[in-house]
């Protein structure tokens, strides 16, 4: 098929350009998902205290909406649940970031253009970014199946083509939505709405039942994948509906790439306000990517209502669990069980705001290559200036969403504002370090910039992984929030604070200074 013409070569491309992010989200999964089973026999390694885990997830209805519902007693069943719904979130994210990156963010930088007026036929971009994501989801899947098969070989195959499959079905919802907007931007924000939306969908089902049945849970391709039952009695025709989905929204994709022209969209883009408004370079940063910052800010007081309306349950959970204690102890600091509860929670949203603060440094690398950085340039607007805009969005933001995050928790605990707000403010230097670790390697090694996906990767896997595999503290040591007073419950302490701000004060400068120096990327 001519339209198909060249889909082998933008393959090949594509997946050498995404050689560092594909598999660092794809590890970061993997070793989540390949670190559970340990944790849970260690944890709940007897009948007894399996079958009460069970019981107390059953009456929890917090807890069922966080994670979902528990099928069986099996440590194979366990680790679907413990891990499923937030391996397969994992899954889609990256797969709607493949699909977006060299889809629309290709069209709006014009490289689609130059490709398209080669021997490339008029889909083949669209399959070429289909397949690196079924090339990701399908590593995804070979290296669970592989890993928890000592578990059972049948469930994890189960396990391991739901997580691809959700993977896959979010990866078609990116290319129809790269379709209908012109900014990559957008596609990326309205593509995790609908990631959200799913979510949201099987939370309220599974909150109101103990076995996934409700027609919530039923609407949402997360709720598929827990009803696959993996390791419970797997119900293989579920497989179905994740086939007829990606089908589906694959041939509107394929019908909508078809009917337009390159750099073109569906859904009209309003024209932009008053050159008043965007006057100033932090004016026009702020245009850019406010819809980046309040999305990121909704989404962490809602999980900040979640955490904090199961800190009152965590005890019952635990309960005389010394294994358990440990952990949270070991993620949140030695204090009481809910002080390290809350410390552990406020720590994982610190390393979720890093991912933030990433995307929004590396705004400053898209705007660049796409050729939109040049224009602003041209008039009296100097690169620091420019640069110090969108620094102040991404840097500021961290702050916002920290202060949200700590919001939600109050409003879910019920307790004193306070030391949670506090323990919330204390994560950002080590946010802000990894930000100045982006900043440097932008302006230092503008063509390694992306690389600063691979370190915030790195620091989410010690971060989460570390404390359950009980890793060495030298291990731990080797991320930045390692290093962050346990709080609340814990001391505070100034020393490794002020030695993190300092540090990213530093790596921000040199970022800044090698981006005056050196000629914009072309």
């Amino acid at each position: 098929m001519t339209s198909l013409v060249g889909t082998r070569i933008l393959l090949r491309f594509n997946l050498r350009r995404d050689r560092l992010m594909i598999p660092v989200w794809v590890a970061v999964n993997t070793l989540m998902v390949l670190s559970m089973p340990n944790t849970l026999r260690t944890l709940y390694g007897t009948p007894a205290e399996r079958a009460d885990l069970i019981h107390q997830v059953a009456t929890n209805a917090s807890f069922r909406a966080l994670i979902g519902p528990v099928f069986d007693d099996s440590v194979g069943a366990l680790t679907a649940w413990r891990v499923g719904v937030y391996a397969a979130l994992l899954a889609a994210i990256t797969s709607l970031l493949v699909v977006v990156r060299h889809t629309r963010d290709e069209e709006e930088s014009g490289r689609q253009e130059l490709l398209s007026s080669g021997a490339v036929g008029r889909r083949a971009s669209l399959t070429a970014a289909l397949l690196a994501a079924a090339v990701a989801n399908a590593v995804l899947a070979l290296l669970v199946v592989a890993g928890l098969a000592g578990q059972g070989a049948v469930g994890a195959l189960a396990f391991g083509l739901g997580l691809a499959a959700v993977g896959m079905v979010f990866a078609t919802a990116a290319a129809i939505v790269a379709q209908l907007t012109e900014s990559a931007r957008l596609a990326r924000g309205l593509t995790a709405g609908v990631l959200g939306t799913a979510f949201v969908l099987r939370a309220a089902g599974d909150s109101a039942t103990t076995d996934g049945s409700s027609a919530w849970t039923w609407l949402s391709p997360l709720g598929w994948l827990e009803n696959l039952r993996a390791y419970a009695g797997e119900r293989w025709w579920v497989l179905l509906l994740f086939a007829a989905a990606i089908a589906l929204q694959a041939a509107v994709a394929y019908g909508l790439a078809g009917r337009r022209d390159i750099g073109m969209s569906f859904l009209p883009t309003r024209p932009g306000p008053s050159v008043g408004r965007l006057g100033t370079a932090g004016a026009l940063a702020w245009r850019l990517q406010r819809g980046s910052v309040l999305g990121w800010s909704l989404a962490f007081f809602i999980v900040g209502v979640v955490y904090g309306g199961l800190t009152d349950g965590v005890a019952d959970i635990v309960g005389d669990n010394e294994n358990a204690r440990r952990i949270f102890e070991r993620m949140g600091g030695q204090s009481a069980l809910t002080d390290a509860f809350l410390a552990a929670m406020v720590g994982m949203m610190g390393l979720v705001a890093a991912l933030y603060i990433v995307g929004s440094v590396l705004r400053l690398y898209g705007e660049e290559t796409s050729g939109r950085a040049e224009p602003v340039l041209a008039n009296p607007v100097g690169r620091l200036r420019w640069a110090t805009g969108h620094l102040v969005i991404a840097f500021g933001g961290s702050v916002l969403l920290m202060l949200v995050t700590g919001l939600g928790f109050v409003v879910g605990y019920g307790k004193e504002a306070g030391p949670i707000l506090g323990a919330c403010l204390v994560q950002l230097p080590a946010v802000w370090v990894i930000g100045g670790l982006a900043v440097l390697l932008y302006g230092v090694l503008p063509r390694a910039a992306t690389a600063a996906w691979g370190v915030a990767g790195a620091v989410l896997l010690i971060g989460w992984v570390g404390p359950a595999l009980d890793a060495p503290q030298a291990v731990l040591d080797l991320s930045p929030f390692g290093h962050l007073p346990k709080l609340p419950g814990g001391g505070m302490e100034w020393g490794p604070v002020l030695v993190l701000l300092v540090l990213a004060v530093a790596l921000v400068a040199t970022g800044l200074t090698g981006l005056r120096r050196r000629g914009l990327t072309t």
